[in-house]
């Protein structure tokens, strides 16, 4: 392997500093996107669309949650094309205003009842915005952790990008909780929804201050001196990497499924068909994100410890097996039981996506490794989250909740068959 792709550590700055932007970011991204699906499973449906046919809504609002991630590999072109030709610094603050200013306006978009079917409209626009700037703001972040990482320990610092999923969705629900507690259902379901996605501004605005101090990253500048950037990062993948594309893709399906499985669908059919009352499963679920924000540094050590493969091979074989845990604890258990469940799930998830921060990137070289780990994670996401409340709300109505079990299975061994097929990247 040539100098410039070799990960050159920081020196003579703060780490830690390095860990908050990443850390902060990704925080901050992902509860943009929670909010929305949050907000898809208790709101967006009854707001934004008809309530002559209520029997629809739902699966309008979740169809409107899959528009984000198709949007996602776009922002991943994009963004990775800047951030591999001009640097990971300027691209993630870009990344950053593009997801907070969609997110924000999609607290002052009328309903359908003001402007009828144009809000719908209006609300899919919006959700582009948001999945074209999460679509770059993942890769940039796992970039500039790990290529600032010591010898050894990019699974770990790579970590911290990870974490802000747990992080941002505690956020998110705490605080859908505290307004259905402190407003009552009916003032929610008519203004109080819109609260999380005005706050959304100013948190981007806390996460541009810390991302407007950060240096470029040492693996960059290394590759920069070396040679001249690829013209079209995107081609370059395509044309020599598309094998780890193919990989990375699919090793990322089973974090997503795992994930909007266990919060989005089941947030649905907890309040919907078993008629929990909504601050009663969105408690249950922001004890259940624990389990997920405990199990990615462990993961994170183990993945440095004994390599990324074994990591994940055994928590996709777990995830796999808990596929046929889900009808019984969600559909017919009680209160602690559905805990058991959304515990289990968020923890493996926590369990296959830590490896993941280090994982994608090792998988390309410096040059084109923005484009590359950002495509990978974003097409991932199209597979494995798009339309996963969608069709785990159509296999519910086709069989039951066991074939929304052997949806979560069978993600679970598409990932564990394509880390398999991959050779060990910890060494690269």
């Amino acid at each position: 392997m040539d100098a410039a792709n070799r990960d050159a550590p920081l020196q003579g700055a703060s780490l830690g500093r390095i860990v908050l932007a990443s850390l902060v970011g990704t925080t901050i991204e992902f509860y943009d996107f929670y909010i929305y699906g949050t907000a898809a499973a208790l709101v967006i449906g009854q707001v934004f669309f008809p309530s002559a046919a209520p029997g629809s809504q739902a699966l309008n609002a979740f169809l409107t949650f899959g528009i984000a991630f198709l949007a996602r590999p776009v922002g991943a072109i994009l963004f990775g094309h800047f951030g591999d030709r001009i640097g990971r610094k300027s691209t993630l603050v870009a990344s950053l205003l593009v997801m907070g200013a969609s997110t924000t306006l999609i607290g002052f978009l009328p309903g359908y009842a003001q402007i009828g079917p144009a809000a719908a409209w209006l609300l899919c626009l919006m959700r582009l915005g948001q999945g074209i700037g999460l679509g770059g703001e993942w890769g940039g972040a796992a970039l500039l952790a790990i290529e600032n990482a010591p010898v050894g320990r990019r699974a770990w610092f790579g970590m911290f990008p990870q974490l802000g999923p747990p992080l941002g969705f505690l956020l998110a629900n705490g605080l859908f909780l505290g307004l259905l507690v402190g407003l009552g259902e009916q003032q929610f379901l008519s203004w109080g929804w819109r609260i999380p996605f005005l706050v959304s501004a100013v948190l981007v605005a806390i996460g541009l201050y810390v991302r407007v101090s950060m240096t470029e990253t040492p693996a960059f500048m290394a590759a920069l001196k070396q040679q001249e950037p690829v013209r079209v990062p995107l081609v370059e993948v395509v044309q020599h990497h598309w094998m780890p594309l193919i990989q990375g893709s699919l090793a990322m399906v089973v974090c997503y499924a795992l994930f909007y499985i266990s919060t989005v669908f089941a947030l649905q059919y907890g309040t919907s068909v078993r008629h929990i009352p909504r601050s009663d499963f969105l408690g249950l679920l922001c004890i259940a994100v624990l389990f997920m924000a405990a199990a990615t540094p462990i993961s994170a050590a183990l993945a440095d410890r004994f390599g990324r493969r074994p990591v994940l091979i055994v928590a996709g074989g777990l995830a796999a097996l808990s596929g046929f845990a889900l009808p019984g604890l969600l559909g017919q258990g009680s209160n602690p039981e559905i805990l058991l469940f959304l515990g289990l799930e968020l923890g493996l998830m926590g369990m296959t996506f830590a490896p993941m921060g280090a994982l994608l990137p090792e998988l390309f070289p410096v040059r084109v490794r923005y484009t590359g780990a950002s495509m990978a994670y974003n097409l991932g996401g199209i597979l494995g989250a798009s339309l996963a409340p969608f069709l785990a709300q159509v296999l519910l109505n086709y069989g039951g909740l066991p074939w929304v079990g052997y949806y979560v299975t069978t993600a679970a061994l598409i990932s564990l068959l394509a880390v398999a097929s991959m050779r060990e990247t910890s060494h690269n």
